[in-house]
């Protein structure tokens, strides 16, 4: 990504200051952000904001003889790889349907060949009105991305259509236009994650503290790297992925058969889910009270989804271990007797990098070898895991 140029249009939206949360985490990222502003933008947040952020001088102007770009909507438009608007007005969308360029932004927008994405911001009567509904379907039509409007409160208190989209879902959408021609374009991937959860009763479940955000993390990356990606995901509170297939499962069985179903004319599984091995064998239809005797469960052995599946032919296939003991000899085993390619084992006896962590330290594990990674973010591991899957690919 660090060789990768964003230019980040900014429009006179009061979502404007959402621009600037947006370019401090594609910077924090790695990409290079490229801030071009309308004249409206500036009454509304500071050219100066932006370069501070991004650490790079900002464009406001079409001939601005103090910025190093010799004629800017030229210079920028050739520079990026993707041109993003955010937020976009009404009046911004209008001119890009149109080919109107009268000021820096749109002339960019205009002599630019990247690809373009866009995402709206303005009252809900504003977005829905047929003249910029027809002007957001001509853009479409012209391969233009939109991300948004969300719906929710607007900044004059009412409720509705208009919202400009979260950053997390602009930065995925970013993240899925960059990785197009990545490593993994063409190839189809399915990734399971989180726990699963056992119903005991109406209100009360067998689960574990998994939460999803090691597997969420192996979808995010393969979608950056090209790849289309379904995500089969057990109950999890993080937020969907952008241009990803989600799955919701909650039981182990309804994650089998999600699997099943969805592993047919896969490259790759990764089994990132921590489901669970056992289940009660009998689910009670109402609410057990507590009393004086002891509630006890009568359990039986949840099916192997690995093993069951493994007749579906897949050219890779990844699993994943949490250990607290015996790690290497641990996924070994599983390796061999699951038929997978590598096993990614982690200790989950420690305090290290416990359940719920945003990092993690694990053991890649093959029948040859076993390799230890250093704490990494769990992206950073993802990707690490995905470099292996590619090289298998490879050599397939």
């Amino acid at each position: 990504m660090s060789q990768r140029n964003v230019v980040l249009g900014v429009t006179g939206s009061i979502a404007a200051y959402k621009a600037a949360d947006l370019a401090s985490r594609l910077t924090q990222a790695g990409l290079s952000v490229h801030t071009v502003m309308t004249e409206n933008a500036t009454k509304l947040v500071g050219p100066a904001t932006f370069r501070a952020l991004t650490g790079r001088p900002v464009a406001t102007e079409m001939f601005d003889l103090t910025n190093p770009f010799s004629i800017e909507h030229v210079s920028l438009a050739d520079l990026a790889d993707v041109f993003v608007v955010a937020p976009a007005t009404a009046n911004v969308i209008a001119k890009l349907a149109h080919g109107i360029a009268d000021d820096l932004l749109t002339c960019t927008a205009l002599a630019t060949r990247a690809p373009l994405l866009v995402a709206p911001a303005m009252h809900t009567a504003m977005w829905e009105n047929p003249a910029t509904q027809a002007n957001v379907e001509t853009l479409r039509t012209r391969g233009v991305r939109f991300v948004g409007p969300a719906v929710g409160r607007l900044a004059s208190g009412g409720h509705g259509a208009g919202r400009m989209a979260s950053v997390d879902d602009i930065a995925d959408e970013i993240g899925a236009i960059l990785g197009r021609n990545g490593d993994l374009a063409g190839r189809r991937i399915l990734v399971t994650a989180g726990g699963t959860r056992e119903a005991i009763d109406p209100v009360r479940f067998l689960g574990n503290p998994s939460s999803g955000k090691m597997g969420y993390a192996v979808a995010a990356a393969a979608r950056d790297r090209g790849a289309a990606v379904t995500l089969v995901s057990g109950p999890t509170s993080l937020r969907r992925p952008a241009g990803v297939r989600v799955i919701d499962v909650v039981s182990a069985d309804e994650m089998l058969e999600a699997v099943r179903s969805a592993l047919p004319g896969q490259d790759v599984l990764v089994m990132a889910a921590a489901v669970a091995d056992f289940a009660p064998k009998t689910t009670l239809s109402h609410k057990a009270k507590k009393g004086d005797a002891a509630l006890k469960l009568d359990l039986r052995r949840t099916a192997d989804i690995l093993e069951t599946v493994r007749a579906i032919p897949v050219k890779v296939k990844v699993g994943f271990a949490a250990e607290t003991e015996n790690l290497v000899e641990n996924a070994r085993d599983k390796l061999e007797r699951k038929d997978l390619d590598f096993v990614v084992a982690n200790d989950v006896g420690g305090t290290d990098c416990p359940f719920g962590s945003d990092e993690n330290q694990a053991i890649l594990v093959n029948a040859d070898d076993a390799t230890s990674t250093p704490r990494l973010s769990k992206r950073a591991l993802a990707d690490l895991v995905l470099d292996r899957v590619v090289t298998l690919l490879e050599n397939a």
